[in-house]
């Protein structure tokens, strides 16, 4: 699933010049959307934490930042995401969540419970459905990200 991903947008971007900012932009475009797409697929068109199921509401969210990816094929390897809410999605890029390996659902020390109240219903449940191929990407947003 991930390399299919990868080679959809080689095959999308063959004949686009990569030589300018601005075409960079395009080609950065076209792999997001593949990757949007792949993800609502994997996550069933469904918030693995919340379980919402409004796509035009989810966010496809990087568990290692795009712009901390080595490559292409890791920005756009479906296993390096989240289908999130936007208030998930908040909550993860901004370090203040965190997924365990087990799919444990963390919220940082930092948030206030007043605001935890207000982003989201308490108990968080486990996210089903990550594999193993998520594990390092996990690592590096708990490691790099997550402001406990």
């Amino acid at each position: 699933m991930p390399n299919r991903v990868a080679d959809a947008f080689r095959i999308e971007i063959a004949d686009l010049p990569c030589s300018t900012e601005a075409e960079r932009l395009v080609v950065q475009r076209v792999g997001q959307s593949l990757f949007r797409a792949a993800l609502l697929d994997f996550w069933q068109a469904r918030c693995c934490v919340t379980g919402l199921a409004i796509p035009e509401l989810l966010r496809a969210s990087h568990i290692k930042p795009w712009a901390s990816c080595d490559s292409d094929d890791e920005r756009l390897d479906v296993f390096n995401g989240l289908l999130l809410s936007p208030n998930m999605d908040a909550l993860f890029d901004s370090g203040l969540m965190t997924i365990g390996d087990d799919g444990s659902v963390m919220l940082s020390s930092l948030l206030p419970a007043e605001a935890i109240g207000a982003l989201t219903k308490l108990p968080l449940q486990p996210i089903s459905g990550l594999r193993p191929q998520h594990s390092a990407y996990l690592r590096h947003h708990r490691s790099f990200v997550w402001r406990a």
